[in-house]
């Protein structure tokens, strides 16, 4: 099963994006939402910036895979 998760841009290089997920931060592909800035809070799926989405519902995506895999 693959899941997009969330995560915050926290810095931007060319069409690369540095996302911050807490614990870890990764680099994400902007081609698909090159309209994404540092600070927004994104939906990343195999490798890609796929959506924009706000604090509230990253917030309620992370409880419910935490939900999901039983951590909550």
């Amino acid at each position: 099963m693959c899941l997009a998760m969330p995560g915050k841009i926290i810095k931007i290089e060319d069409s690369q994006a540095v996302i911050d997920y807490g614990a870890v931060t990764t680099r994400a592909d902007l081609r698909v939402k090159p309209e994404a800035k540092v600070g927004d809070t994104v939906l990343v799926h195999a490798g890609f910036v796929i959506e924009i989405v706000s604090p509230e519902s990253a917030q309620e995506i992370e409880m419910l895979v935490k939900e999901t895999m039983g951590e909550a």
